[in-house]
């Protein structure tokens, strides 16, 4: 299919002249280059649907029925499969992908049930947000991924869906780690305009889209690009083209061409054919392209242009154009000859504050920007890298590295921040994601991720990547033998020497630290001593979210009333800490105790060991039964062949026989309060036996207790007309004299007519003469019920909404199986028919049940309680201290059962108790305050302000290396032989970096506050935008990182900080070596009213007859910012050794288009730019310390080779507009 012409290409729907529709991703994946609609991978057949669905669904009457386990089974099989390169799979909505369980499960929840005839097709709706577009998803919470059969067969069920999502599989990083790209590249494409066309913006965009997978090639690309936008789309060839990728700002994009006044060399990129993909050159969304076609008379449009040629997209210069320095470059060509304003008056841009550089927003990539900027307001390790030290340590053989490139894409981060020439006030990091996805796949898209991860991964891959061990040697981790402080230093030097015998490198010198963690034994008082070393420190908050309910308990004993209890326990806590808590209160075993959720007549959900109280709404009945088993709740339990059977036990209303076998379909209902019974192994054998034991459990529940049994005594037993008995058909038992008309209604109204006292004192006469014979036969009908896993919770047993089968078993079947006299199995449920008069008398009327008891509990206060009730009154609301969590991170803690210590002593697994302490500390410390809970369960965020110094944070008292040396000092030990530290060295820290987070979970916002040790004022960095701050402003309840520098005498970093200072003299060396061994041959000629150089250059020039300088002519080797003289460089010299490449001098008068291929047919045009435009990707193309032009640029006259884009990997294609509006 051709795409329409650009003119013709449907403009995106939604609101007009919106910047977050165009930065926005299509809700489709189709192949269309002019829609919004995404592509994938590879093209993919949509699936044909009629018109009619119903005329589609009758067509699939003829199809295998399958039923509801199958077809979950069939489908969670299917989606169980590997993902494989090249394949296609499919979003469903998690909401839908539920309903559908729920429709073939049965399960009928608190919104009622659902049908499979009433579910409908895949409704991926919740999926597209208000434009259309995808919205930022997380699998198995909002989207679940499907193949193509498992896809299939759900539109062959329930018909076409509304909003089909197919993704392709790619193959991320460089492990090649298979994942869904759920975030195409949706790029913005326009056909260059003839030079004499006048073009009216629009309001809203025109241009056509064109969808890619990041693994698509460059190649693949330009023939996309080309091709949407040629003149004649139904041509079978296209005519030669030149692809330029552009930076437009606002609005400059919405023309249906894009206009010739518009372009401009200077601020654009030429694309070339390449096996590159997408990914590896940072192609992303919204990215904007120019095709520009060949005239007739073969010329090109953008060669009337008049450009510098040195551009700022990629070009030589990159540094002092694009940044806009103080120094404008010029060069002669008989061809290219400018005689403006470039020469008569340079325009200079004012140079922004080192380290104010702002990262733009490149797609939910805020939590990279944030870590970044806090990274790089490290002093010492913006000097390492500013200073070029890393490339000598780079240490690319690493198999636990990144192959050197996160080094390296980071130092020239930290370069182009810290660029003391730069003019653009933000940058788009492009560079750096590029190579963060390629070696961390998780972090590839557009989705938020968690800041913390993102620096814990990259102060681990920078270590790796520096490490200065090129082969780790094996070290055997020592043991705690016992001992005193002299053991303990002991230990603690020989696990860190082993450890610096495997890592050595800045991140060590600089950030790591190491822990001390003790564990004891509960049994055998078995300590274990370990050092373990960190790079960051992840401290608690020592908040306790309190989740407060009322639980309903139910005693074993019938003699006692059932009970509302109010409890406040932490919300994290599970429901076995819950019942722990309630069998310490009750004084009964918690093991025995059983929780459920009750909702409708029925048991909801059973609440185990593994869930968490904060699950559970505050509306939500939660139900304690105390049984005299144990109830089997722990995950440990073992069972047992004589175990009693643990039966739910259900009120229903009796059918007639004649319905009987449609009694358990959809339309039944359980009313009032279920209940559990134990039933024994003998018990079981009988019926009428389960019988008696299940009118005990009814107790509770009924006023009238005494009419659930049979009784005897010396005078005719009939308490206020109350019946004796009833018979096998549910009928009313009456003694003579008693009304025959009426019912059980009319007896209650004269019951209640009757004086309270007279009814007291016939009870108390009686109480001595009664005597229990048994139950009352006929209050109920047993049915029993089998299949009832997790007792009848989550649509399990014969009532489910959606049961195919609901026949039950009868007793009279289960007495036939001789070998087995027990007739009962496990999963089976009591279910209790009661006939209409009984139900009445018993429990009243629906849906008040005024006779019932289970509205009615006795309120139980525990002391403990009413004790924290009283507690909270009285404490004053205080604030958490950046100490309290240090307080809470040091507490000693049990081990739950999830997470057991081996006792080598014991010899067995044991809930140990564990304690960590701080034993050394690193001279910068990253503190990271963890709220947020993001466990199985429980999803949460801690909104409290944590007040943390910005000075004098004092850990002297908490570090044990420092008490243990003050104590073997004071002992007169002697401790040479052990590496202590300073022990009067300070460990006082101050504060240079917060990274905070705004918002909540799956979502929220990063930002950061920096200290700028350059100036030292502190800036906010919220992405692209920079403003000056107050350190005061960091501390709020939204601050997630901290960033401490220790305060010191003496230089921080160790062994990094004398390399460094070696690394700074070279340079100084260096320069003087080759100005007095390599002096200049020639000089470029001065552009017309222009000042010469320093004269001190001119002496080096090849015209001079003087001398070669002597040191003392050097120039002086400080920033002069205010110098505005230009620096001149020779053409025919060599290029710098700080560039890898050589920049050759365009001497060919006659350079024309003609020379390249054009990218029409089967051949490609290369851009006569490309090779100054072109963006390097070695990014080890590095500059080794002590060049030259490293000496000028120190001097103030920045040099050319050190503006060189290709020795920078963070050449931005697309360079920002100055601030005084020109271009640079």
């Amino acid at each position: 299919m051709n795409p329409s012409p650009p003119t013709d290409s449907p403009s995106p729907p939604g609101p007009s002249n919106t910047r977050k529709r165009q930065r926005s991703h299509s809700m489709q994946s189709e192949s269309s280059e002019s829609s919004l609609k995404r592509t994938t991978t590879t093209d993919t057949a949509p699936i044909s649907m009629p018109d009619d669905i119903d005329e589609y669904m009758a067509a699939q009457d003829a199809a295998p029925v399958m039923g509801p386990a199958e077809k979950i089974m069939l489908i969670e099989s299917l989606a169980k499969e590997k993902m494989v390169t090249g394949q296609t799979w499919y979003l469903v909505s998690m909401e839908w992908w539920r309903r559908w369980h729920k429709a073939c499960t049965g399960q009928v929840d608190k919104d009622g049930g659902l049908s499979e005839a009433e579910l409908g097709p895949v409704d991926n709706k919740p999926l597209i947000d208000e434009y259309g577009n995808l919205k930022e998803l997380v699998e198995g919470i909002h989207v679940k991924y499907i193949p193509v059969a498992a896809w299939e067969h759900l539109v062959s069920w329930y018909g076409p869906p509304n909003i089909p999502l197919p993704r392709n599989t790619i193959a991320r990083g460089i492990q090649k780690y298979v994942g869904l790209e759920l975030y195409p590249p949706r790029l913005r494409v326009l056909r260059m305009a003839s030079a004499d066309t006048i073009l009216l913006i629009n309001d809203a965009p025109t241009h056509p889209y064109v969808t890619l997978s990041e693994a698509d090639t460059i190649t693949t690309l330009i023939e996309r690009l080309t091709k949407v936008v040629a003149p004649d789309p139904d041509a079978p060839t296209t005519p030669p083209a030149l692809v330029w990728k552009v930076d437009p700002s606002g609005d400059d994009f919405n023309y249906p061409e894009y206009p010739l006044s518009e372009f401009n060399v200077a601020n654009c990129k030429a694309i070339t054919p390449s096996d590159a993909t997408l990914a590896q050159e940072a192609i992303e969304s919204e990215d904007a392209f120019v095709v520009e076609f060949q005239k007739a008379d073969g010329s090109w449009a953008s060669k009337s242009i008049q450009t510098p040629v040195f551009s700022s997209g990629g070009g030589f210069f990159n540094r002092m154009s694009s940044s806009s320095s103080n120094v404008v470059t010029t060069r002669t060509s008989s061809v290219d000859t400018y005689t403006g304003s470039l020469f008569k008056s340079p325009i200079k841009a004012k140079a922004i504050e080192p380290g104010t550089l702002g990262l733009g927003n490149m797609g939910n990539t805020c939590f990279m920007n944030s870590a970044l900027q806090c990274l790089a307001h490290t002093k010492e390790l913006v000097e390492y890298f500013t200073t070029g030290l890393f490339k000598d340590e780079l240490n690319p053989d690493n198999p636990l590295g990144m192959q050197g490139a996160i080094a390296e894409s980071f130092g020239a981060l930290m370069e182009r921040i810290w660029d003391a020439n730069s003019s653009s006030t933000s940058y788009s990091p492009r560079e750096f994601k590029s190579q963060l996805q390629r070696f961390a796949p998780q972090f590839s898209g557009y989705q938020q991720h968690d800041s913390q991860e993102l620096v814990a991964f990259l102060l681990d891959g920078l270590h790796e990547d520096l490490n200065r061990v090129l082969k780790k040697p094996f070290v055997e981790k020592p043991d705690w033998e016992g001992g005193g402080d002299l053991e303990l230093a002991t230990l603690a030097q020989t696990s860190w020497d082993g450890y610096m015998k495997r890592n050595d490198s800045v991140i060590v010198d600089l950030f790591q630290g190491q822990y001390q963690s003790t564990l004891v034994c509960p049994e055998c008082d078995k300590v274990s001593i370990t050092f373990d070393p960190f790079m960051y420190l992840t401290l608690p908050l020592p908040i306790k979210k309190l989740w407060r309910h009322d639980i309903f308990w139910v005693p074993w004993d019938g003699e006692k009333l059932p009970m509302k209890i109010p409890v406040e326990i932490p919300a994290d806590a599970s429901f076995k800490d819950l019942r722990a808590l309630l069998g310490r209160w009750m004084s009964v075993t918690p093991e025995n105790l059983l929780t459920l959720e009750i909702w409708s007549g029925k048991f909801y959900k059973v609440l185990g060991d593994h869930l968490s109280v904060g699950e559970a709404a505050d509306g939500d009945i939660i139900v304690c039964y105390e049984l005299p088993c144990h109830s089997r709740q722990s995950r440990s339990y073992k069972p047992d062949p004589n175990d009693p059977f643990i039966v739910p036990v259900f009120l229903s209303d009796a059918t007639p026989a004649s319905s009987y076998k449609s009694l358990y379909g959809r339309n039944n209902q359980f009313w009032g309060h279920p209940t559990i019974v134990v039933i024994d192994r003998e018990t079981a054998r009988s019926t009428e036996a389960m019988y008696d034991a299940v009118i005990d459990r009814l107790r509770p529940w009924v006023s009238n207790v005494r009419d659930l049994y049979t009784w005897e005594g010396e005078q005719s037993i009939r308490i206020c007309g109350v019946t004796d008995s009833f018979l096998e058909n549910g009928d009313v038992e009456r003694e003579e004299g008693e009304v025959e008309e009426g019912d059980i209604v009319d007896q209650k109204i004269s019951i209640l007519s009757e004086e309270d006292e007279l009814m007291d004192e016939a009870k108390a006469e009686l109480e001595e003469d009664l005597r229990k014979v048994g139950t009352k036969n006929g209050v109920f009908t047993l049915k029993l019920a089998p299949n009832y896993q997790e007792y009848g919770c989550s649509g399990n047993g014969p009532f489910a909404y959606n049961a195919r089968s609901n026949s039950l078993d009868t007793w009279d079947k289960r007495r036939e199986e001789e070998d087995n006299p027990v007739l009962l199995r496990e999963h089976d449920a009591f279910i209790l028919e009661f006939e209409d008069h009984v139900k009445q008398y018993f429990f009243g009327d629906s849906p008040k049940y005024e006779n019932a008891q289970w509205n009615h509990w006795k309120l139980f206060v525990h002391p403990e309680y009413k004790a924290s009730q009283e507690a909270a009154k009285g404490t004053v609301t205080r604030g958490i201290s950046l100490q309290d969590c240090l307080d809470e991170f040091t507490k000693k803690e049990q081990l739950g059962e999830d997470d057991l210590w081996y006792c080598p002593q014991c010899k067995k697994h044991q809930q140990a108790t564990k304690k960590f302490d701080l034993w050394k500390v690193p001279d910068v410390l990253v503190v990271h305050l963890k709220r947020f809970s993001n466990s199985r369960t429980l999803r949460d965020k801690i909104d409290v302000l944590v007040d943390f110094p910005i000075d004098s944070l004092d850990l002297t008292n908490r570090v044990g290396e420092r008490a243990v040396t003050e104590r073997l000092i004071e002992a007169g030990v002697p401790i040479d032989d052990l590496d202590l530290g300073d022990v009067n060295g300070s460990l006082v820290y101050d504060l240079f970096g917060v990274d905070e987070h705004i918002g909540g979970l799956g979502g929220g916002h990063y930002r950061a506050y920096a200290h700028n040790h350059n100036n030292d004022k502190w800036y906010h960095f919220d992405d692209a935008y920079v403003s000056t701050a107050s350190p005061s402003d960091a501390v709020n309840p939204n601050a997630y990182l901290l960033f401490y520098r220790r305060r010191s005498s003496t230089p921080l970093g160790g062994k990094t900080h004398t390399k460094v200072q070696e690394a700074r003299m070279k340079p100084k060396e260096e320069a003087m070596r080759t100005l007095v061994k390599e002096p200049f041959v020639t000089q470029l000629p001065t552009p017309p009213n222009e000042p010469l150089p320093f004269s001190a250059y001119n002496r080096i020039g090849s015209s001079s007859n003087q001398t070669s300088p002597t040191a003392d002519d050097i120039p002086a080797l400080t920033d002069d910012a205010d110098s505005d003289m230009p620096y001149v460089p020779d053409p025919s010299s060599s290029a710098s050794p700080t560039s890898s490449n050589e920049a050759e001098i365009d001497t060919d008068s006659s350079a024309e288009y003609d020379e390249h291929a054009s990218y029409g047919g089967t051949s490609y045009s290369t851009s006569p730019y490309a090779e100054l435009d072109a963006p390097a990707r070695r990014l080890r193309s590095a500059s080794p310390a002590g060049s030259l032009t490293e000496a000028r640029s120190t001097a103030g006259y920045p040099s050319p080779a050190a503006s060189s884009s290709w020795s920078d990997p963070f050449s931005d294609a697309n360079a920002q507009k100055r601030d005084d509006g020109h271009d640079p």
